[in-house]
């Protein structure tokens, strides 16, 4: 649970922003802004106005939203009728997220708000959501501690011969049994992940998933992750899992090998760790982000392996790193045309990953806190490749 303490600063830090942005206040009806704000994932409706007590408007748990959220006026969902009665009159201009509502929930608000003005807070909302207070950044920590744990055990039940979905399985199992909680909550549209990926041969394929590396997955309605082919000797294995603990996501990726790796893979492994080390050298405030972004695919051009660089040739990612926090895909991004500065705080997962057809993928990724002196580590274990006999 979230203090009410942190709570209130969230709620304080979005009402200055309303303000400056002349607003008369704010609704959230997307689940994992309305728990942000409110501590508590429930069916609900959260108004926060621009000065005063925010009211959060429950369909269900009622009983739930109390005993968990810090706020204070926690109240039934209101008839449509009655709706429009709950907000102050003099609030006409509304904030609303437009990334996440679907037109259909749009068009009901306005409807019972007729008359009032929708504005458009998506990035103002995930701009905030992407400095994490001290709270966050210990949950952040804890959920990276917990995943490295996890892989820090692979060598103990990867088993050459076994499928991608085994090992999958095995992974899985112990992140559940650790209190992994599942949801890989993202806000992109048209996005789907299931929690990670264990792939080996099945890994050079191609994918809709935004990222490096896809899988092969199981079916053409389930095309990304672990599939049915054998784990085979001198074949990279990438295991790319997320830790969701407390709502909190820590990324990261580790390879192993039974045998050795192919030389031109180990090259492209070095660079990974090579372009790793100045991203995370220069996460600090201020540095924009499509600088990092161009100065890493330069470093991989630089290092013969650019068109090989975040993914497969011609279908390529065009990021190096990506927020995480609540969700998996949050502000700040490291990619082209996000000239936006680093601020402390913010949470990272820096991939660099290289996929060289008929060969294999290899790659790195971690998660990092921006702070004044670089990236610090939130998954801070051994990064090189794990060598089995």
């Amino acid at each position: 649970m979230i203090t009410r303490e942190e709570s209130e600063s969230r709620i304080s830090t979005l009402q200055r922003q309303l303000k400056g942005k002349g607003l008369d206040g704010a609704l959230f009806i997307f689940p994992i802004d309305v728990y942000y704000f409110a501590g508590t994932r429930q069916n609900a409706t959260i108004w926060i106005p621009v000065a005063g007590e925010p009211i959060l408007m429950v369909r269900k748990s009622l009983a739930r939203a109390r005993n968990e959220s810090p706020l204070t006026d926690i109240r039934p969902f209101p008839s449509s009728k009655e709706f429009a009665s709950a907000l102050p009159a003099e609030a006409l201009k509304i904030g609303f997220t437009y990334d996440v509502a679907p037109v259909q929930q749009l068009n009901f608000y306005a409807k019972m708000l007729a008359g009032r003005e929708f504005v458009d807070i998506s990035p103002l909302n995930r701009e905030i959501r992407s400095v994490k207070s001290t709270f966050e950044l210990q949950q952040m920590k804890r959920s990276g501690d917990i995943l490295s744990s996890i892989f820090l055990n692979v060598p103990g039940f990867l088993k050459e011969g076994m499928r991608e979905l085994d090992l999958a399985a095995e992974f899985e199992y112990r992140l559940r049994k650790a209190g992994g909680e599942g949801y890989v909550r993202m806000r992109a549209y048209n996005q789907e992940f299931f929690g990670g990926l264990a792939v080996s041969s099945g890994a050079a394929s191609y994918g809709f998933l935004d990222g490096a590396v896809s899988g092969k997955g199981l079916s053409n309605t389930s095309p990304q992750g672990a599939s049915l082919e054998v784990i085979t000797r001198n074949v990279p294995v990438l295991l790319d899992y997320c830790g969701v603990f407390n709502g909190y996501i820590s990324d990261m990726t580790r390879i192993y090998v039974f045998g050795a790796v192919d030389p031109e893979l180990q090259r492209a492994f070095d660079l990974a760790i090579e372009i790793q080390a100045y991203l995370q050298r220069e996460l600090k405030p201020g540095v924009i982000c499509e600088e990092l972004f161009l100065n890493a695919v330069e470093i991989a051009e630089q290092g013969g392996f650019g068109d090989k660089f975040m993914g497969m040739p011609g279908e390529q990612a065009r990021f190096v790193g990506h927020g995480v926090g609540l969700e998996l895909d949050e502000f700040p991004v490291i990619a082209q045309g996000f000239k936006v500065p680093l601020q402390s705080g913010q949470t990272i997962a820096i991939e660099p990953k290289f996929v060289v057809p008929g060969k294999g993928v290899v790659g790195i990724e971690n998660t990092f806190a921006v702070s004044p002196q670089g990236g610090i580590k939130m998954t801070d274990i051994p990064d090189g490749i794990t060598f089995l006999p």
